[in-house]
């Protein structure tokens, strides 16, 4: 059976930047609204069959919550939904609020 991968905040915005990957935020609505990684997918009960139908599955996706634990049973169900190459992203958000300016990314 094949497993998600882990990956860095800044492995996650090297291929960001190159357009190399799919990026999705579990966190609730208000979190989300509040600040996310640019161009991200709020992935939500309500959206995920939306996510899937309109993304493709060879399209590597990296899956983003609070602290990098909730993402990991997340990108785990994109796994079994299709998607070839998932990634649960160290840290999650927080990781990456520290490392880069939020708002611009950098």
């Amino acid at each position: 059976m094949q497993q998600f991968q882990h990956i860095s905040p800044q492995l996650t915005k090297e291929k960001l930047d190159k357009g190399e990957i799919k990026v999705v935020d579990i966190r609730d609505d208000q979190s989300f609204e509040l600040g996310h990684i640019p161009t991200s997918f709020h992935l939500s009960n309500s959206s995920v069959s939306q996510f899937v139908t309109e993304n493709e599955f060879e399209t590597p996706v990296v899956v983003c919550c609070y602290h990098g634990i909730s993402s990991q049973q997340a990108a785990q169900f994109l796994i079994h939904q299709g998607f070839e190459e998932v990634y649960s992203m160290d840290g999650g958000f927080e990781a990456w609020r520290a490392s880069f300016d939020f708002e611009t990314g950098n």
